[in-house]
């Protein structure tokens, strides 16, 4: 089965750098969208970041355009989030997401994944 085990979250200062970690096992992925989520308390789950694991096409959130970047390591089967710049606003859980690559799908919502990793918490101070 499908198992996505994030890593890395922890609390830092503003304008700090920090990077997350989605151990992805289970399948081969490469017909897989895998996304970032966060979901801060009170608000809803919403994208950060989402990355096509065959060809790398990337996508970003207007609000973590230019500080976040996704990556993924094939060898490790593990998706990256490296988050620069952090703001209190980025307090968040994040979650790691994989959705099976579907025409018609933007990849933007929460229901176009599948599968989800347990989240890590990542707080930022002023």
């Amino acid at each position: 089965q499908v198992q996505l085990v994030e890593s890395g979250g922890r609390s830092v200062q503003a304008g700090d750098s920090l990077r997350l970690s989605c151990a992805a096992s289970g399948r081969t992925f490469t017909t897989y969208i895998m996304g970032w989520f966060r979901q801060a308390p009170g608000k809803e789950r919403e994208i950060v970041a989402f990355i096509r694991w065959s060809g790398g096409n990337t996508y970003y959130a207007d609000s973590v355009q230019g500080r976040f970047t996704i990556s993924r390591d094939n060898a490790k089967n593990t998706v990256y989030l490296q988050m620069n710049s952090l703001k209190p606003e980025d307090t968040a859980v994040y979650y790691c997401a994989a959705g099976i690559l579907t025409y018609g799908r933007t990849f933007l919502s929460p229901n176009d994944y599948g599968y989800w990793g347990q989240g890590t918490q990542v707080t930022v101070s002023s």
